[in-house]
């Protein structure tokens, strides 16, 4: 019985960003404790890490004596110095062809770091998805968990692979060019830094304004995904009721939504550049004015500069304001990564699933004598699923279990696989209680067939040698045959090579039961589990499947969970579950002739009696 879901705390709103609209995330709870996980992860890579940043700080050297040498260049003019020219250029052109040296070097280094970090984190976090329990699962939207393993990894290598050079190298560059304007001219650098705070104030002011629209084009944009997602999946059903009309109106109706809010959210996002813009040339305009002020000074003033000085200063001050711009940019980025990095971090934290006892269990020799004992299981506490539940199995019986949706029936199996553990009470295999036995030897003895087919996006062969891989192709053939599957497999044009598409989906239902089912036989379990195996298919296909599980359940103790009582008429004993409790039990015409919960269940299907 699963929870509540949660709201997917990976739907992500958007807020602007000064090239445009950038993603806005939660912020992390924890932000401490995951950025100094999320360091450990890249300190995983020294090598890389250590050579970005040597790489960086040598492209922000070159970056500030650029505009120095361009200072000297002019300076040469203005003094008439070709010789000093001629060199000067030719530094110029040095420094700048290292400068792009390094930039490539300087990307292929942080790709390397990224992808270095997440492959790490990505393997962490798979190896810990698989064991977990099944109640985390259950209980956990299905969606947040897969956005983690991708959305989630994948923002934190963007974060990595962009904002460590951008941070090292904003604040090498900030703290760099200073401290230039300040040997160059106080004056300068005071008249600098004024525009860097009324671009931030501008910048924070216009953010907040604009942020409402970016999240709700956002969320106007999921609404589309949602329709066009829905459409899809249920396409059958919009085409049977011809509804594509009204499926057509309510789609474009969302769409014209979404055009007028982004309309207005580009409009006011778009305004963010033009103001930065403006706010930078007013600060070169300053500049211009100030510094033509203080060259126009005879040479002796203590205020006074060259026309190159001037040059040089313009571009520090833009080297100046860039990185202060791209940091308050980049904390955005940083937030996204660490909040990322908290969700990946919350499943790696999350408790495992234990190994089980220790008490010696072979799953080649074991009978398959089952009992329950005052079993007691809620998958909720203070609402009881289970309540008293008995129940005895002998070696290589046929049980039944019907019941009412909701009375248990699957709960009975997910306690005997232990995908949950029991609140009270005993459940046994050959004597041995089911706590005491290790989950993976427990696994070995059971296969199960599920109502709803599982098969992976592979060939026939290995979908049915999932339950052994080392089986030969003999052993996989005959499985198949074994469960009547061989005939259809060798009409396919690759037969058992074929290739499935994702969940089986070019085979028919009934043809992904079959293959379900020769799994289980290449499994040769002891204990075998029917959960709904045949509801989902027709009566004749339905006929076939029985037949291929009347060979399945030969010798092996065996438990069929079904709504359709036709199904269960041969078994051995029929458990009936009322409220997690066993009200009767029998064969099938004894049970119809005690006329109780059975018998009202039975004409129900076949008489039209309700219950």
């Amino acid at each position: 019985m699963a929870e509540p879901q949660r709201p997917n705390p990976a739907m992500q709103a958007i807020r602007p960003g000064r090239r445009g609209p950038v993603v806005e995330v939660e912020k992390p709870k924890n932000m401490k404790g995951t950025l100094r996980r999320l360091v450990g992860y890249i300190g995983r890579n020294r090598r890389s890490f250590f050579v970005l940043l040597a790489v960086t700080l040598m492209i922000t050297g070159t970056n500030l004596l650029a505009p120095s040498l361009q200072q000297r260049a002019i300076d040469s003019i203005e003094g008439n110095l070709p010789a000093q020219l001629g060199l000067m250029l030719i530094f110029m052109v040095f420094t700048y062809l290292l400068n792009a040296a390094l930039t490539y070097l300087q990307g292929i280094f942080s790709a390397k770091l990224a992808q270095g970090t997440v492959r790490t984190m990505r393997k962490d976090l798979f190896a810990r998805l698989v064991r977990l329990p099944i109640r985390y699962t259950d209980t956990h939207n299905h969606g947040d968990i897969m956005s983690r393993m991708t959305n989630d990894v994948e923002n934190i290598s963007n974060s990595i692979s962009s904002s460590i050079a951008s941070l090292c190298s904003s604040v090498l560059m900030v703290v760099g060019c200073f401290i230039i304007m300040i040997c160059y001219s106080p004056l300068l650098a005071l008249v600098s830094t004024a525009t860097i705070f009324l671009t931030l104030l501008a910048s924070t002011f216009i953010t907040k304004f604009m942020r409402k629209f970016f999240v709700r084009q956002q969320r106007i944009l999921g609404d589309v995904n949602g329709q066009v997602e829905e459409m899809v999946s249920g396409y059958r059903t919009v085409v049977a009721y011809n509804r594509q009309e009204r499926a057509i109106r309510d789609f474009n109706a969302t769409s014209d939504h979404l055009k007028k809010t982004a309309i207005y959210a580009n409009i006011f996002g778009g305004c963010m550049g033009p103001v930065m813009n403006f706010i930078t040339n007013v600060g070169f305009l300053l500049i211009a004015i100030v510094g033509g002020y203080l060259a126009s000074l005879s040479p002796e003033h203590i205020l006074h500069i060259s026309v190159g000085t001037i040059q040089a200063f313009i571009l520090y001050s833009k080297q100046f304001s860039r990185p202060i711009n791209e940091i308050a940019n980049q904390y955005a980025t940083i937030q996204t990564a660490i909040a990322g990095a908290e969700r990946i971090f919350d499943v790696m934290d999350s408790e495992t699933e234990d190994a089980g006892g220790n008490a010696p269990y072979d799953p080649k020799t074991v009978k398959g004598a089952l009992s329950f004992r005052d079993v007691h299981f809620s998958y909720v506490p203070e609402k009881p699923v289970l309540q008293g539940f008995n129940l005895e199995v002998k070696a290589g019986q046929k049980i039944a279990i019907v019941g009412a949706t909701g009375s248990g029936k699957t709960t009975v199996v997910n306690l005997l696989t232990r995908f949950y553990d029991i609140d009270s009470g005993t459940i046994t295999v050959d004597g041995t209680p089911l706590n005491e036995i290790p989950r993976s030897e427990l696994r070995k003895s059971l296969a199960i067939v599920l109502q709803d087919t599982v098969l992976f996006s592979d060939t026939i062969a290995r979908n049915i040698a999932y339950s052994r891989p080392d089986a030969t192709r003999e052993e996989i053939i005959a499985a198949a045959e074994s469960a009547g599957a061989d005939r259809f497999i060798r009409r396919l044009e690759q037969g058992y090579d074929t290739l499935l598409t994702e969940g089986g989906g070019n085979l028919s239902q009934g043809q992904r039961q079959l293959l379900n089912i020769a799994r289980a036989v290449l499994a040769d379990p002891s204990i075998l589990i029917l959960d709904e195996a045949t509801s989902s298919v027709d009566t004749r296909t339905e006929m076939h499947i029985q037949s291929a599980m009347v060979a399945l359940m030969k010798n092996r103790t065996s438990l069929i969970i079904a709504h359709r009582l036709s199904t269960i008429r041969d078994a051995d004993k029929i458990i009936v579950i009322d409220h997690g409790k066993v009200v009767e039990e029998g064969n099938h015409d004894t049970l119809l002739a005690q006329k109780g919960t059975y018998y009202n269940l039975y004409q129900s299907q076949f008489s039209g009696i309700a219950t």
